[in-house]
């Protein structure tokens, strides 16, 4: 048994089924849903489909991917023994995107910009290049998501949301911070961090849903490469750090295998989360408000808690892998915390949940950042040892499943 398997985490029968998939996939004894994408054949030439026409043919083939999803989960397939599909199911997905770009609706505010000519901008302000913050082996993520060797984590710039307490507001805030990358930079950088031993690719900002396109593409290039990027390797944050690159850490049946990880505010369209579906092994997404006014205020984005419950209950149906993570805020316990935990004990019962509370006043709550913003005194303060021990009390009258991922860190003090 290697390390990240032999992991304390998964000895828990309830986070070990509820992550099963991403488990498999982790430890290379299961293919990664981009592997079966590659595998569904699309008998259309996608050069004369129009968006709509692409639309019900994608519905079409996600039946087909599912049915053989589901034989491969059942072990009832080999798809080593399948050959790769000439246009695929992928190549489908990438087409559709760049169709998607054209009149952005890659997220709730459905700008309708076309991001390629680069002449007007939406809530994200992105033309269609995407830049890349840093990347490397984040040893901070929840324990399923770093194991012993870290999760592959990629920053991109830009947000379609303005949290005021963003604690990555350099990056989330500055749409020009970072390096252009092409989707053959983010790909090339996807295989290196795997290679070096990540338990999977961690996509994240920023946002990365404002990326869609770059990284839809960058998927359907991954393989195993040969030589050295070194235009993405200065964005890389431990590149002073000597990992060495293993074909083991990477390999299902010869193949490039990686988790694919979507760790996203969740403010995305219905579109963009039937792109994702057939790609993304594990979600890692944020429910932080309760309700629309407290979503406005703090983060200026409208139509909040419908959007994001929406996308989680999609999620729950399709029974994917999925860690929740809510954000204990100051003075928020009650119009933000308990509504957001009581939402997923009732629609999402029994899925694992990481109640954080690691908030401390950052931009625009800040008194010593040069941003402050005086409206916003009352978030300048870190959240309350009771608010804290309040919210954990309430989840587990909820009967939610959130101390083996919340209280592996650094709350093992706290009793409830």
């Amino acid at each position: 048994m290697n390390a990240f398997a032999a992991l304390g985490v998964w000895t828990s029968s309830e986070i070990k089924g509820r992550l099963d998939w991403y488990y498999a996939v982790a430890n290379n004894t299961k293919p990664a849903k981009y592997l079966i994408c590659r595998r569904v054949p699309v008998e259309d030439d996608l050069n004369f489909l129009d968006v709509h026409e692409m639309w019900k043919l994608h519905e079409k083939k996600a039946e087909e991917f599912n049915a053989l999803f589901k034989q491969v989960r059942e072990d009832a397939v080999r798809i080593e023994e399948m050959p790769h599909a000439r246009p695929s199911f992928l190549d489908l997905k990438v087409a559709l995107v760049k169709k998607m770009l054209r009149h952005c609706n890659f997220c709730r505010w459905n700008c309708r910009v076309d991001r390629t000519a680069g002449t007007k901008f939406g809530t994200c302000q992105l033309d269609d290049r995407s830049r890349v913050s840093s990347y490397f082996h984040h040893r901070g993520e929840e324990l399923p998501i770093r194991g012993t060797k870290g999760s592959g984590t990629i920053f991109f710039t830009s947000c379609n949301q303005r949290c005021v307490f963003c604690q990555n507001s350099d990056i989330s805030h500055d749409k020009d911070n970072g390096i252009v990358f092409t989707p053959q930079m983010l790909a090339w950088t996807m295989w290196q961090l795997r290679m070096e031993g990540c338990h999977n690719i961690n996509l994240v900002g920023g946002e990365p849903t404002i990326h869609l396109h770059t990284i839809v593409e960058a998927i359907n290039m991954l393989r195993f490469f040969k030589g050295v990027d070194a235009k993405a390797l200065e964005a890389k944050a431990d590149l002073y750090i000597p990992y060495s690159m293993d074909v083991k850490h990477a390999s299902y049946k010869g193949e490039f295998n990686t988790p694919i990880l979507w760790n996203s505010n969740m403010y995305m369209s219905g579109e963009t989360m039937k792109i994702l579906r057939e790609l993304v092994d594990i979600w890692l997404p944020d429910f932080k408000f309760g309700n629309n006014r407290c979503a406005v205020w703090l983060a200026r984005t409208p139509w909040y808690f419908e959007t994001v419950a929406a996308n989680h209950k999609l999620i729950y149906e399709w029974d994917e892998d999925i860690v929740i993570r809510h954000l204990i805020m100051p003075g928020h316990v009650e119009c933000c915390t308990k509504p957001v935990l009581k939402w997923i004990a009732e629609n999402m019962p029994l899925t694992p949940v990481n109640i954080m509370d690691q908030y401390h006043p950052d931009c625009y709550c800040n008194p010593s950042d040069p941003r402050f913003d005086k409206r916003y005194a009352d978030m300048a303060r870190y959240p309350t040892r009771e608010e804290i021990l309040e919210s954990y009390r309430y989840a587990k009258t909820l009967g939610l499943r959130f101390e083996e991922i919340t209280f592996e860190k650094s709350l093992r003090g706290f009793r409830l």
